[in-house]
Formats: C-alpha cells, sequence, structure tokens
C-alpha cells in the first residue's frame, strides 16, 4: 500500500546522524501521487503514532515531516532538560552526569550536550529535538476470534490464564503471575491476548533479552495466524513498530510512548530490567494511561514480595509445571581447587567425575559459567574431555555462546534442532529458553553472578518436557554462598507449595 511523502533512503547528518532502524520500510510515494497530498491513510497513523523519535528516525522525506509539523501532525519535544545544573535525557529518562558529555556540533557549528547513557539507539543530542505523532490515533481492529492455538491449559494455568484475562478485561492498572519455571506462562497469557484482541486493543509484550523474542515470537505467531505480530530487538529484519501485538526487548521501548494499552513485562527480575532505571522508564511511558500492566515472573525480586506481602501488587500464583512434575533440586558439589583449574582452563575432578556418572548421557548438557573468558578458554579441555568420554562422536558437537557472539542466534537454535549436544553459556541462557531435555552444571556457582534468581532460573532449564521431567542440576563451587543455598531452598518450597 502506498503512503503519500514516505521516503526510501534517510540521511543522516553527519557527527549529529542518528540513524533510521534496520529494517524500517520506508514507501516511497505513489507515483501518481503529490508529496503535497495530505496524509488520509490509517497506515500512516499506524506507522508513526505511539512513537518518540529522532527526525532522521522517521521515514519521512523532508518536504512530507516540514508540511506535518505545519498540520501540527507532528510535534517536538525537547530532547534533553537542563534545570539548574542538572540534565535529564527525555527519551532514556538518565539524569546521570557522568552519562552526559559535550560533542561539536556540524549542523550548529556549535558544541552541545549529548546523552551517553542511550547512544546505542542513536545519539541524543541537546540542538536536536524528539519528535511524536500528534494526528489521529490509529484505530485498532477488534477481532471476532484471533486465537488459533488448538492446545489445552491445566487447571492451574486456566485459573491463572483467567485472571490475567479477567484484569485486561477490567483495565485492571496490574497483576503479577508469579509461576514457576517451566509452568508455561506464555500459553496462560493466550485468553488474555484474545480478550485484548477481541476489543480493538494493542499489545506488547516486552522482555529484556533478545533471545527470548527470537524464542517466543514463532509460537505467538502461531497462536494469532490472522494478526499482524513484530518482533522487535538488536538485529530483527523489521523495525517498523506499527502491528497491532509486538513483541519487543525492553530496550525497544525507548521509542514509545502513549502507544500500547497492553503491557506484559516478561521476567521482570531479570538482568538488565531491574538493574536499569531506564527501562522501566521506558516501559511506564510506552503504556497509554488506562493500560493493563501484567508482570510475568518465576523468580520475584524483594520488592515486588513485599508489594505482594502489603497488598498493593495483585497476583497469581502458579507453583506446578504445566506437566506436574516438580522442579529438579539442585545438588551442591565442592571442589577445592575450582578456581585455580577454571582460571587454568583445567576441567575441575568433581565436575569429570559427575560426567562420567550422568544419569542419563544421550541428555543434551547446558554448562553455565560467569564470563565469557572462561566460555571461551574451556571450549577446547571440554572438546577434547568429551570426546575421550564418547559423549560426542566430533568437536562440531561442542561449542560456547555468549552476549557478543556474532552467532549467537544461530548456535543457540543448533541447540534447540540438537545439532549441538554439549552449550557452554553465560547466563545469557539462563530464563526464556526451553530445551526439552537437558542437564545443567554451572561451574563456579558461587560468583557473584549468579545470584538466587539466577540459579533458581539455570535449574529451571532442565526438565522442562512431558516425555522427560526430571534433569540433574549441579553446582559446582569452592563454598556454599547465601546464594546458593537460598536457591535450593525457593526450589523446595516451590515443590511443597505445589504438593509435590
Amino acid at each position: 500500500m502506498a503512503l503519500p511523502g514516505i521516503r526510501n533512503n534517510a540521511k543522516c547528518c553527519g557527527i549529529c546522524r542518528s540513524f533510521t532502524p534496520k529494517g524500517v520500510k520506508q514507501l516511497q510515494p505513489h507515483p501518481t501521487s503529490s508529496t503535497t497530498d495530505a496524509p488520509s491513510n490509517e497506515a500512516i497513523s499506524r506507522l508513526l503514532s505511539g512513537k518518540l523519535l529522532l527526525r532522521e528516525e522517521f521515514p519521512l522525506d523532508e518536504k512530507t515531516f516540514q508540511r506535518f509539523l505545519e498540520q501540527k501532525l507532528i510535534a517536538p519535544t525537547a530532547s534533553i532538560l537542563t534545570k539548574a545544573f542538572s540534565h535529564q535525557c527525555q527519551r532514556c529518562g538518565n539524569k546521570k552526569k557522568s552519562l552526559f558529555a559535550l560533542i561539536p556540533c556540524e549542523i550548529c557549528l556549535s558544541t552541545h550536550l549529548y546523552c551517553r547513557k542511550c547512544i546505542e539507539m542513536g545519539r541524543v543530542m541537546a540542538c536536536q529535538p524528539l519528535y511524536y505523532w500528534t494526528g489521529e490515533k490509529p484505530v485498532w481492529p477488534a477481532h471476532a476470534d484471533p486465537c488459533t492455538w488448538e492446545g489445552a491449559l491445566t487447571h492451574l494455568q486456566q485459573r491463572a490464564a483467567d485472571r490475567i484475562a479477567e484484569a485486561i478485561a477490567g483495565q485492571e492498572k496490574e497483576l503479577l503471575c508469579w509461576a514457576v519455571c517451566g509452568a508455561g506462562k506464555t500459553e496462560m497469557l493466550f485468553p488474555g491476548i484474545t480478550k485484548a484482541l477481541k476489543l480493538g486493543r494493542r499489545i506488547c509484550i516486552a522482555t529484556p533479552r533478545a533471545d527470548v523474542v527470537r524464542e517466543l515470537l514463532p509460537r505467538i505467531r502461531r497462536a494469532y495466524q490472522d494478526v499482524e505480530v513484530e518482533g522487535l530487538y538488536g538485529g530483527s529484519e523489521n523495525k517498523a513498530g506499527s502491528a497491532q501485538l509486538i513483541l519487543a526487548t525492553t530496550h525497544q521501548l525507548l521509542r514509545y510512548q502513549d502507544a500500547f494499552d497492553v503491557m506484559v513485562i516478561d521476567e521482570i527480575d531479570a538482568f538488565p530490567y531491574h538493574a536499569d532505571p531506564s527501562l522501566p522508564f521506558a516501559a511506564e511511558r510506552a503504556k497509554t494511561s488506562a493500560s493493563t500492566t501484567i508482570y510475568l515472573t518465576a523468580t520475584p525480586r524483594k520488592n515486588h514480595r513485599k508489594r505482594i506481602n502489603r497488598r498493593n501488587l495483585p497476583h497469581i500464583f502458579v507453583p506446578v509445571r504445566f506437566h506436574g512434575h516438580p522442579l529438579p533440586v539442585p545438588k551442591l558439589n565442592i571442589s577445592f581447587s575450582l578456581k585455580r583449574d577454571l582460571k587454568n582452563a583445567i576441567l575441575p575432578q568433581a565436575f569429570q567425575k559427575w560426567t562420567e556418572a550422568r544419569e542419563t548421557k544421550k541428555r543434551q548438557l547446558l554448562i553455565f559459567v560467569p564470563a565469557v573468558s572462561m566460555a571461551e578458554n574451556l571450549q577446547e579441555p571440554l572438546t577434547q574431555f568429551f570426546l575421550k568420554e564418547r559423549t560426542i562422536s566430533s568437536p562440531d558437537q561442542l561449542t560456547a555462546v555468549h552476549a557478543a557472539d556474532p552467532d549467537r542466534e544461530e548456535k543457540v537454535q543448533q541447540f534447540r534442532d540438537k545439532q549441538l549436544h554439549i552449550l557452554i553459556t553465560t547466563t545469557i541462557l539462563e530464563r526464556g529458553v526451553t530445551f526439552p531435555s537437558v542437564d545443567v552444571a554451572v561451574l563456579d556457582a558461587g560468583h557473584e553472578v549468579f545470584d538466587e534468581a539466577a540459579l533458581v532460573q539455570i535449574a529451571g532449564r532442565a526438565g522442562r518436557s512431558p516425555d522427560d521431567p526430571t534433569g540433574e542440576v549441579v553446582f559446582f563451587h569452592e563454598g556454599k554462598t547465601d546464594a546458593m543455598v537460598q536457591a535450593k531452598e525457593a526450589i523446595r518450597k516451590m515443590n511443597h507449595r505445589g504438593g509435590i
């Protein structure tokens, strides 16, 4: 569909430049249309409404952009506010002095403040405003029967799903769904998403990790085959962000305001969401005034538990996995020379003994380590060890992956497809990914990156399939930490509350 005034090639302005998000389809004017024609297409509203963008991120030619400004269909707002001796970035909310700096500007031939906090999303400079759509808001379709998922929910899943749908239908402000790892949180969302689509509302499912978006996207598309669904994350092919149902990393919300009637925030306790104030700031701004927020987590942080205990955060609790089997309780395995061995890329004896005695060697193996350097350094000794043990028949069946790995997506998919038998990983795979039959080992589980929530989530990678509902989980350490003990106790409590 041709949209008048939509440009094909966005040009940047030298040192002040930002960028047009990769994958945003910049449509050219219809050959029979004049670029001076007033926009009348609903698609323009869907493309631009609910966004907060730099000029270079608007997919409009300059003539159309200026006309929209004159017609007050687009309005500018200051990108950086200055009060007395303080500043605040209006895109990410940053107020830290150390995260602002000065840079010369080729446009105004002056020196301006810019925000270093959200620089990866495109440079925000004091001389360049942010822009937002002030024209008519899009009317999202009310779908009569949008859900094409044919699965069935368990009794406990249905109870939680009904509560989520009730909160959305009644436009309740917020609801936390506290469900154990493997409880089927995604499926429990379907009745609520269906209700929202029937009511003509716009939905965003936001998560801190790009891996989770990539995993959820095909599942959501299969469940809503007649609804436009977009996935937004760094490196995603399409970044138009104009769909009624959007899956996005929480970082992508920095480009939205007043956009979503239903905001689902998955894994609210996960890094970086709980540690980066700009992400809750962006999520709050991306919601409409009458929105409903659904929080999903298996390991709520202290602030949410306090709110639950004070009864000012409504919640629903699901203590049982969808297949009814208990969560695997981790074993704590001490190795007195562990840190020294790992530093020297030597496999600890305790780890070797455990792998040799594993109950089911046909299971794939996830090995978590605390640092990228350790993942890379251990790849060769682990390959040689498992070749000798005949757990793998080729070096190609084992690899390492981490957040900065350019082949990260491909490697995770290979492990999912069982082309890889053993995967060494950092905490990027601690949550949000499902592998049906794995054992899990954590090397140096006492490291500070493995807090209670991370260890509970890591343990939750095992036993996720009804065909293999068990799985070994072992924490290798030089000495117990509070996080290890608390994670083990939390899992036992969950199993007890679930009556298993």
